[in-house]
């Protein structure tokens, strides 16, 4: 079930290392619910319509230049809305000093305003990185994750699949371990990235073996924090009645997280055949179409050009 995330005004500021200048304690705990900014120009003109109050509020430069241009009633008018108790905090850039009108509004609402010396641009790239990351809708999956050739691979599959063993096989080859049982997912904009959960980081299970630390067993190097989704890894058990595709041309196949489309193969289980091998060839074939080569496609072309010689000789 996708979870929704919320952060504090404290957890940002804390962050940033912002420099508190209104509000108490209690003030830092508001939440933050969107990872997006507001400049707010037509709110200090006294336009309020399609407002999102939820935003951070950035007073930068030019929004002080402006307020130089309004009187006290505009100026209380504006911060009143502005200092809502639906905004999380308002946050003044460039160590420009806090307006009078608003350090009084803000002192009587116990709202949370901070300044920072850098500049508006810079501080809300930040921000909205940090946000994006902390307030990423997230999920769960039942399988394991891996770094292979540097993409991040997510192996799933029913119960008894060996799951857990094509991990300690990939490893073994040189590939690194980002989860194992159970792989925590969240979208960031259109990306899904995956990571373990706190209690089961660098550890592997292997029935009949039992836990294993990785990191202790294979090295610091055999471990991932996290990594992006970009391969979906299905093992599946074989079965004789079912066609299964040879030359691997269909390129509609995605599995669907958080309504991100990632590339998906199913790979059937059976005896004799070398799993490892087979996720490293299908992660290099993933790469080369990254770069615009299809091999599979150029094959099935060299077919039908040697068919059309054919059909001309005859």
């Amino acid at each position: 079930m996708e979870e929704r995330k919320t952060t504090t005004v404290k957890v940002l500021a804390e962050h940033l290392e912002l420099k508190q200048l209104t509000g108490d304690k209690e003030a830092l705990s508001r939440l933050i619910t969107l990872p997006n900014t507001n400049r707010p120009g037509l709110e200090l003109a006294g336009f309020f319509d399609y407002a999102e109050k939820k935003r951070i509020v950035i007073l930068g430069k030019k929004e002080n230049a402006y307020l130089k241009k309004l009187d006290d009633q505009l100026q209380e008018l504006s911060f009143d809305f502005l200092t809502s108790d639906e905004t999380p905090l308002l946050l003044i850039t460039s160590g420009k000093p806090i307006p009078k009108v608003l350090e009084k509004i803000a002192n009587e609402k116990n709202f949370p305003v901070f300044v920072t010396k850098r500049s508006s641009s810079d501080v809300m790239v930040d921000i909205v990185t940090f946000l994006d990351e902390v307030l990423a809708p997230t999920t769960n999956v039942h399988g394991g994750l891996m770094s292979v050739y540097g993409r991040g691979v997510l192996i799933i599959g029913g119960s008894g699949m060996g799951k857990s063993e094509l991990a300690l096989e990939l490893i073994n080859r040189g590939h690194a371990l980002v989860a194992d049982d159970r792989v925590d997912i969240s979208r960031v904009k259109e990306t899904i990235i995956g990571t373990a959960p706190e209690l089961l980081k660098g550890m592997l299970e292997i029935r009949g073996i039992g836990i294993i630390d990785v990191r202790s067993m294979f090295g610091h190097h055999a471990f991932l924090e996290k990594i992006p989704v970009d391969f979906v890894v299905e093992l599946e058990k074989w079965d004789d009645n079912k066609e299964y595709t040879r030359a691997g041309i269909e390129s509609d196949a995605f599995y669907e997280a958080l309504d991100v489309e990632i590339p998906h193969l199913v790979f059937p289980v059976r005896e004799g055949r070398n799993m490892s091998v087979l996720v490293e060839s299908a992660v290099r074939d993933f790469i080369l179409k990254q770069s615009g080569i299809n091999t599979a496609a150029q094959f099935d072309e060299r077919v039908m050009n040697f068919i059309l010689m054919q059909n001309k000789e005859s």
